[in-house]
């Protein structure tokens, strides 16, 4: 396995890694009979994540979000573009956003609406790109792709620090303007890659 499918691979097993810093330990884990012996120091566990999960969190998630960056330019820069890293790259990406998502949505700090929009979004593009796969062309990412990717993470980080630091001087809540900015390039991405590639589609019908 080369350098590039290391980088994007680590990116996956970030993901989970990412979730234990943001998802407290269930109740039920918690008042449970089994772990009852190591009681305290799950509560410890708790609170630390409590305290500080959500910057340990933005942390993972602003170096995973770099690395979808390094491996593509590693992979073009030693002519090492595999089968493998094209099927890693886009999970990878998804698996990310979409953990992202979920956790916002069940701490309910980010809608439904916003949630389903970029999930399906990431769902329709993949799909394109898995016809067009077929059809032997390869659809690149595009400007508006990556700048899609810059306001989600954006949105997304700011979600998982409540706003913090502007949060010291203000009230403003930059993490809902940030995700409704980020929700819009989303959806105009998704007609952008639709517009470009409709051929690919209407070829098959």
């Amino acid at each position: 396995m080369n350098l590039p499918n290391k980088i994007t691979l680590s990116r996956v097993f970030l993901v989970p890694i990412f979730m234990i810093f943001v998802i407290p330990l269930p109740d039920w884990l918690l008042n449970g009979e089994l772990l009852r012996f190591i009681h305290p120091q799950m509560l410890s566990i708790n609170r630390f994540i409590v305290y500080y999960g959500n910057y340990i969190a933005a942390f993972i998630y602003i170096i995973a979000a770099i690395t979808d960056g390094v491996d593509g330019y590693i992979a073009r820069k030693r002519k090492e573009i595999t089968r493998l890293g094209k099927f890693l790259d886009p999970i990878a990406d998804k698996l990310l956003v979409t953990a992202a998502l979920i956790v916002l949505l069940i701490r309910n700090d980010v809608t439904g609406w916003a949630a389903m929009i970029i999930i399906g979004r990431e769902f329709i593009v993949t799909g394109l790109r898995l016809v067009a796969a077929g059809e032997g062309i390869v659809i690149a990412a595009s400007k508006m792709g990556k700048l899609k990717t810059i306001t989600q993470l954006i949105a997304v980080v700011a979600s998982l620090l409540d706003n913090y630091p502007l949060s010291l001087f203000t009230s403003f809540r930059f993490d809902q303007v940030a995700m409704f900015i980020a929700v819009i390039i989303t959806i105009y991405s998704g007609y952008d890659y639709y517009k470009k590639n409709i051929n690919v589609i209407s070829s098959n019908l």
